[in-house]
């Protein structure tokens, strides 16, 4: 923050001294106001870039011809700011004015309609419109290709850019393969330690990242970081990017101690290097949020998206996209709180800006219908839940290319509703079309197929067809032990649903020993009331239960109910369930008042948190 405050010390100094020097209109004051606008955009101040940038143009406009090249950087400059806004149809038009000049006022080829082509295709890109961005990217590379060496650094950023629309379509070897095109030529072109290395060694992570080669992608990172460290100062914004994307990637992972640390480290330097209302606070906020989400500590979670809603309010125009992912992110919380109401309120908040600031079939609109289905989904109002997941499905098939990810989890996401529902080969048939898209668009041991894997399972389990679910969840757990940690919280959950088929088959001691190996490894991997373990605990004293061995199944179900308290809102649908399967042990055990209290009590939590026909109640009114 310290050199862009001196930088723009300086800068409006030469402004006074040209104030005093020369005349009113004179070209050198647009070269004064556009490089002001250039150190107010690095702090992330746009309104007084715009200001900056228009004042620029205003006089060119009186100092220069009508289509003097200068006129095209200028409305190239104020795209940018207005793309940075979220305000993509000024952006738009900002761009395409610069690039109608330079048709007039530049040979054919030369670099700069590329960098118009550049900056309309970056447009589309947010927009979600990604055959038109890959269209204008490639255009751009053709002219560089003609009017460039072959190794010049602006054909490296041409395939970066291209690689970036790839990653967006989900065509994950495609942007591989160019952004590893952009590394080569910046390897020739520049200094083994430009900073520009580091950039291309930080997309490539990012693939593999998207891929689930979490290794690999941290293994790009470290280099990245490595040659940040050597090209720039301690506290530069870059090495701020690179920490916290280490720490997205150790948040994939499930290791959440080195996550956090990262984050915080990212989040330092930030707060030296920048205003105190830049976006990227915001955003270092925000992952850290989703870290805490991740180890279900909700209320740290939800004081940071807060802090990083607050930041967005300020920085940004109040429909820009960022504040629609803020919203959706606190609903995601509320949503895990179980306090559903605000969670609809949240998601419903983020799909109003999303509406107005994206085009109509926009992914993260889909996203928006997405997360609304989760909440009707956990409150049993199923055809709701049904509906907006079938408006994402088709946003997501017009948006996207057919064997994208974010298909396969719309079909994945319908699937759990007809299970819920009991329509069991309607699941299974979402279910197996989302494997064959993961199969096709995903590494053969991606975290995603073993999550598809364990819910086809879950569906034999329900009918019936036992050994095919064991084979089911069995292969699930293959995968997740080749692309997790040993000790990642997914292979615990498998461990757990492994047994509840064995459960099932009355084959108790194999499930008590799969729910032991499941506790194990989630006691390493979360903080100890973490609401999963709740869960364990709860499952080992349901088999004992089933074995009648009451007071294990007691001692079991009360330390669930312990986690459970300290972890959940007091009406959370899981005490009620707690207090449910106590009730049922006691009911077992005779003593019938502690029984009936304890399912009274279900049932009075139940009627808060769940809609008055969720299928809970009828089960809280039959046990009573």
């Amino acid at each position: 923050m310290g050199e862009y405050s001196k930088a723009l010390s300086s800068y409006e100094k030469s402004l006074e001294i040209r104030k005093i020097a020369l005349p009113l209109n004179h070209p050198d004051f647009a070269q004064s106001y556009n490089n002001i606008g250039v150190v107010y955009s690095h702090m992330g101040e746009y309104s007084k870039v715009l200001s900056s940038y228009e004042r620029s143009l205003e006089i060119d406009k009186i100092a220069l011809p009508p289509n003097h090249p200068s006129f095209t950087t200028s409305y190239n400059n104020i795209g940018k700011v207005y793309d940075n806004m979220g305000e993509y149809s000024k952006a738009f038009s900002s761009y395409e004015r610069s690039l109608e000049i330079g048709k007039i006022a530049l040979p054919p080829n030369h670099p700069d309609f590329a960098q118009s082509y550049n900056n309309i295709a970056s447009v589309y890109d947010e927009m979600g419109e990604y055959s038109k961005a890959l269209s204008s990217y490639e255009r751009s590379l053709e002219i560089l290709k003609i009017a460039l060496p072959p190794n010049h650094p602006s054909l490296a950023t041409s395939y970066n850019n291209i690689a970036s629309v790839y990653d967006n379509m989900g065509e994950y070897s495609k942007a591989l393969s160019s952004y590893e095109r952009s590394l080569e030529i910046r390897k020739i072109a520049l200094p083994p330690n430009h900073p520009d290395l580091a950039t291309s060694y930080n997309n490539i992570a990012s693939i593999y990242d998207n891929m689930g080669e979490y290794s690999k992608a941290l293994s790009s990172l470290e280099r990245s970081l490595e040659i940040f460290k050597i090209a720039l100062p301690p506290n530069h914004p870059d090495l701020a990017t690179s920490y916290n994307n280490i720490g997205k990637v150790y948040d994939n992972m499930g290791e959440y101690s080195k996550a956090l640390s990262s984050l915080e480290r990212s989040l330092e330097i930030r707060k030296i290097a920048l205003p105190p209302n830049h976006p990227d606070l915001a955003t270092s906020y925000n992952n850290i949020a989703m870290v805490y989400y991740n180890m279900s500590e909700y209320s740290k979670a939800l004081s940071s998206l807060e802090r990083s809603l607050e930041i967005l309010k300020i920085a940004l125009p109040p429909n820009h996209p960022s504040l629609a992912t803020s919203y959706n992110n606190i609903g995601m919380v509320y949503h895990n709180m179980g306090e559903y109401s605000k969670a609809l309120s949240s998601y419903e908040r983020s799909l109003e800006i999303g509406k107005i600031a994206l085009p109509p079939n926009h992914p993260d609109l889909a996203t928006s219908y997405n997360n609304i289905a989760m909440v009707y989904y956990n409150m049993s109002e199923y055809s709701k839940a049904l509906s907006s997941y079938e408006k994402s499905l088709e946003i997501l098939k017009i948006a996207l290319p057919p064997n994208h990810p974010s298909l396969a989890t719309s079909y994945n996401n319908i699937g759990g509703v007809y299970y819920n529902m009991g329509e069991y080969s309607k699941a299974l048939s979402s279910y197996e079309r989302s494997l064959e898209i993961r199969k096709i668009a995903l590494p053969p041991n991606h975290p995603d197929l073993a999550t598809s894997y364990n819910n086809i399972a879950m569906v034999y389990d329900n009918m019936g067809e036992y050994s095919k679910a064991l084979s089911s969840y069995e292969r699930s757990l293959e995968i997740f032990k080749i692309a997790l940690p040993p000790n990642h919280p997914l292979l615990a959950t498998s461990y757990n649903n492994i047994a509840m088929v064995y459960s099932h088959m009355g084959e108790y001691s194999k499930a008590l020993s799969s729910l032991e190996r499941s506790l194990e490894i989630f006691k390493i991997a979360l903080p100890p009331n973490h609401p999963s373990l709740a869960t364990s605990y709860n499952n080992i004293g349901m088999v004992y239960y089933n074995m009648s061995e009451y007071s294990k199944a007691l001692s079991s179900l009360e330390r669930s109910v312990e986690i459970r308290k300290i972890a959940l809102p007091p009406n959370h649908p899981d005490l009620a369930t707690s207090y449910n399967n106590i009730g049922m042990v006691y009911d077992k055990m005779g003593e019938y008042s502690k029984a009936l209290s304890l399912s009274e009590r279900s049932l009075e939590i139940s009627k808060i948190a769940l809609p008055s026909s969720h299928p809970d109640l009828a089960t809280s009114y039959n046990n009573i």
